[in-house]
């Protein structure tokens, strides 16, 4: 059973990273075509119109209502906040940089749950934690062409994963109670009724893109918007919130060889 589960849990993060990974240069592909708050909007349309054949088929049962505030809450700052100012900083930093910049996910993730849960994150797991991310911002910062100079940019990644890691840190309770495909469901219709409010020139954008930077919001909404979120519940109400985003560190590795294949965003390496 313990061999089951752990390789369940492993099989999540390698998904987690994957998708995740995909979804920095998916964002910047998107972003030639759409502006930042459509691409939000429309990835978290397409992810919820997804997620409501799943609920048909699971029939799954209404949040209480001293719930939903909570629910509405987290779903403002895991989807809305998180992806809107994820694509704004993106038009001004690459999909590698952005990446690097959500890596801190984990140690905000980790500092929050011992500030308010007191969730112990051993001391390896820290040390494991520093040294990840510190060989993840040697390899990023040596695997791009732009300049890491501090700009708006960066302050809204920064943001964006400081919003998500509230969301991971919080969501435990309700994972318990509603388990988390049921609980991720929720938070993600929130997050988009929240993004409803730029729905004005939508149409007109669909009308106006290109098929195939369509195609790839498509992507967004159904497979980074949804399926990463069932793997981090799943991860969470089993680990807790500090272990379950401890792989996230490692996503940027992956995000910077898409982007170098995809978007040409091409690496090169100081003396």
């Amino acid at each position: 059973m313990l061999k089951s589960l752990d390789f369940k849990i492993i099989l999540a993060h390698l998904i987690t990273i994957t998708l995740w990974a995909s979804a920095f240069p998916g964002i910047r592909a998107a972003l030639t075509a759409y502006s930042p708050e459509h691409v939000s909007l429309l990835r978290l349309l397409i992810g919820s119109a997804a997620l409501i054949f799943v609920a048909l088929i699971k029939k799954i049962r209404l949040p209480e209502l001293k719930d939903i505030p909570a629910i509405l809450l987290l779903g403002f700052l895991g989807f809305s906040v998180y992806q809107t100012a994820l694509n704004f900083g993106e038009q001004t930093i690459s999909a590698g940089v952005a990446s690097l910049l959500v890596s801190t996910t984990p140690l905000f993730t980790a500092l929050l749950a011992l500030l308010f849960f007191r969730e112990k994150f051993g001391i390896w797991g820290w040390i494991g934690s520093l040294i990840g991310f510190c060989g993840v911002a040697l390899i990023s910062l040596y695997g791009t062409s732009e300049s890491f100079s501090f700009n708006s940019g960066i302050f809204l990644v920064l943001l964006a994963s400081l919003a998500e890691s509230f969301y991971f840190v919080f969501q435990n309770a309700y994972l318990k109670k509603y388990g988390s495909i049921t609980f991720t469901m929720y938070t993600i219709w929130s997050g988009t009724f929240f993004m409803l409010i730029f729905s004005p020139g939508l149409g007109e954008a669909i009308i106006h893109a290109p098929m195939d930077t369509t195609l790839v919001v498509v992507y967004l909404g159904i497979f980074p918007s949804v399926i990463p979120y069932f793997m981090l519940a799943f991860m969470t109400s089993r680990t807790g919130a500090s272990e379950a985003t401890s792989s996230l560190y490692l996503t940027p590795i992956l995000a910077f060889v898409i982007a170098w294949i995809w978007l040409d965003e091409t690496p090169y390496y100081l003396p």
